[in-house]
């Protein structure tokens, strides 16, 4: 792990400068491209869902079916949603600070949660006016309105999933991952609706609007749970993938100087990992040349995770220690 030079004090003398990559400046700072990213996939969402809420809400007035409410009462939420996305991204790739210092990366997963709380009071409210549409059915109007409003609405949702299935990929961001999955459910919910509004078109069936919108609310709430679960983990400071863990563990030991490694914990907060591990040397060697082989281990980690805080503990090899013992640990 790299060192800094206490106040006042300076390297000494013929020592080598440390140029400011090798002191970490910078080092856990989210990617410009990265926050970018992040920064269009959240305006994207919010204009996105705008524009689906005025041509629902022409559609749904022109109709007056249950299965249309359903898409604008879930349009309207992932408004709100995106919404809260926005702020939560823009905060979360704020700079650490010294009120903050392992940064604002929780942000995520907290408008995650906001997310969860939105989509199910959605869900809930979709299901009464269901069923209050079984109870006292009526006709339904303008089928090719509805229809054409929601082949929109696909094409519009496909190309703002494609979009923020990239931005996930470069990004690993629980927000927006959290985001696309819902919208992701809208394409199966507007491909339900056009469904419903040809066979009431073509059969007279309309007792099939109010039971599309009921499944369909079922269907929402149920994304909410897993938004929520992911969101309580990351709050909960849950370890990164069994796949990430193993990659550290490689990196660490790929050097010819490390005998092993122990005691590595990580975990994620918004577009930022941490991850720390003490690491097993030869016990003749000097304290600088230690420091040097840590700096080589921390220097890929950070390499192959981009934005990370990793810190390092250096051990001799063979020293009798307490090593942190976890349950359910192979």
């Amino acid at each position: 792990m790299s060192a800094e030079p206490l106040p006042g004090k300076g390297p000494k003398e013929g020592a080598p400068a440390a140029s400011s990559e090798a002191l970490g400046h910078g080092y856990d700072e989210v990617k410009p491209e990265v926050a970018r990213l992040l920064r269009i996939a959240t305006i994207a969402s919010v204009a996105t869902a705008l524009c689906l809420i005025a041509a629902k809400s022409c559609a749904w007035l022109m109709t007056g079916s249950v299965s249309v409410l359903s898409t604008l009462i879930d349009s309207l939420m992932d408004a709100a949603a995106s919404l809260v996305n926005l702020i939560a991204v823009r905060n979360a790739l704020r700079p650490a600070d010294s009120e903050h210092r392992f940064g604002h990366g929780k942000s995520e997963p907290l408008a995650g949660l906001g997310q969860a709380a939105f989509v199910a009071g959605s869900s809930l409210f979709l299901m009464i006016e269901a069923v209050d549409r079984l109870i006292t059915p009526s006709a339904l109007a303008n089928h090719g309105i509805g229809i054409a409003v929601m082949g929109f609405s696909i094409l519009a949702t496909l190309i703002l999933v494609a979009f923020q299935t990239y931005v996930v990929r470069r990004t690993k961001s629980l927000a927006i991952s959290a985001d696309s999955l819902h919208y992701k459910g809208d394409i199966l919910i507007h491909s339900s609706v056009i469904i419903s509004l040809l066979i009431s078109a073509n059969f007279g069936l309309d007792i099939l609007d109010p039971l599309f919108g009921m499944a369909i609310a079922v269907y929402i709430l149920f994304n909410a749970w897993i938004i929520m679960r992911r969101a309580l983990s990351e709050l909960m400071d849950r370890e990164l993938d069994v796949a990430d863990r193993d990659r550290v563990i490689a990196i660490a030991t790929s050097h010819p100087e490390v005998r092993d490694i122990h005691d590595l914990r990580t975990r994620a907060a918004g577009p930022r990992s941490f991850i720390q591990f003490h690491l097993e040397l030869d016990k003749n060697i000097s304290l600088l040349h230690a420091h040097e082989i840590s700096d080589d281990v921390e220097a890929k980690v950070r390499a192959a995770f981009p934005g990370s805080g990793v810190i390092i503990h250096q051990d001799p090899e063979g020293i009798m220690e307490h090593r942190a013992v976890f349950d359910e640990e192979d």
